[in-house]
């Protein structure tokens, strides 16, 4: 599933998810300082030294046995770490093991030794997948329509030394939008494609219909988390004044028929900070006839 795959990597990496933590009416009035709160927790999160800014690889891997290091002779060249790492086998099944190169100093989860079966993000259950880590560098395997590939972080990457801040629109209460919602039984299947060119097929709980400016709009997301609805979007602003591709935005479950939407907490998603991530592009019955003037505006230093 698409939403597990983003979900899975960003707690593989210890990064809180920024979800919609949608304000009570008796609360309403200290809405500035919630999405201040909001917007810090956030960039904190971003900027971390093992947030999306630290990706610096995204290799996939062929089957069989695949070296691996940041010299010119290994099968994948990583930019930071040892020049030969070791090597990684890629087995018909689909498991995964390496062994490590006597002189790398690299670990496995933590532990100093030579072999160990690697544990890729998709079936690492409720636990974290493996991660081989040497100096401020390291990687762990993800599966993405049924490929796998290393995924490499280093807190040192340049995509986070010369991090250029986020910019937003100012927060707009107007912009925190009470919906309603319509549930689908049973749910809808939606499409939702990826920047790699791939289709996912997820499950629809229902969609969010709301008014604004004199027109009715509708927004269908998806449900991994118990708590959460997950919202791919686009509008008018979309490839102008933000990311093209899609903004993320995360609302609490429906309440007596009504769902909040607050766009300022709308936000962009890790593709548009690194070329190494999988993100989910929004779908057509999630864009809309709307310049959405809330939420996180392109980002300065994009790739």
């Amino acid at each position: 599933m698409l939403r597990t795959a983003v979900l899975a990597f960003a707690l593989s990496l210890g990064v809180a998810v920024v979800h919609a933590q949608t304000p009570s009416h008796n609360d309403a009035n200290d809405f500035p300082q919630q999405i201040a709160q909001w917007r810090s927790t956030r960039l904190a999160n971003l900027t971390a030294p093992n947030g999306w800014l630290s990706l610096i690889g995204l290799d996939w891997l062929q089957e069989g046995a695949n070296r691996i290091g940041s010299a010119a002779d290994n099968d994948i060249v990583l930019k930071a770490g040892p020049a030969h790492l070791g090597v990684v086998t890629l087995a018909k099944n689909g498991s995964l093991h390496i062994v490590l190169d006597a002189n790398s100093g690299a670990t496995v989860n933590g532990k100093s030794v030579r072999e160990a079966d690697l544990i890729d993000d998709m079936h690492a259950g409720d636990a974290s997948p493996s991660v081989v880590a040497f100096g401020s560098a390291s990687f762990l395997v993800i599966e993405r329509d049924g490929r796998k590939a290393l995924r490499v972080k280093d807190s040192n990457a340049e995509t986070r030394t010369h991090f250029a801040g986020l910019d937003n629109f100012p927060a707009d209460p107007s912009w925190r939008i009470v919906a309603d919602w319509v549930p689908f039984n049973p749910p809808h299947e939606l499409e939702i494609g990826s920047v790699l060119g791939t289709i996912n097929k997820e499950k629809v709980p229902g969609k969010a219909v709301f008014h604004r400016d004199g027109h009715t709009y509708e927004l269908m997301p998806i449900q991994e988390e118990p708590d959460t609805l997950f919202f791919v979007i686009a509008d008018r602003t979309s490839g102008r004044e933000t990311y093209g591709a899609a903004r993320f935005l995360y609302a609490d479950l429906p309440k007596d028929g009504k769902v909040v939407l607050d766009f300022n907490r709308a936000y962009n998603p890790p593709c548009a900070f690194t070329p190494y991530a999988t993100c989910p592009l929004a779908p057509p019955e999630n864009r809309m006839d709307l310049a959405v003037t809330a939420g996180e505006k392109k980002y300065s230093g994009g790739h």
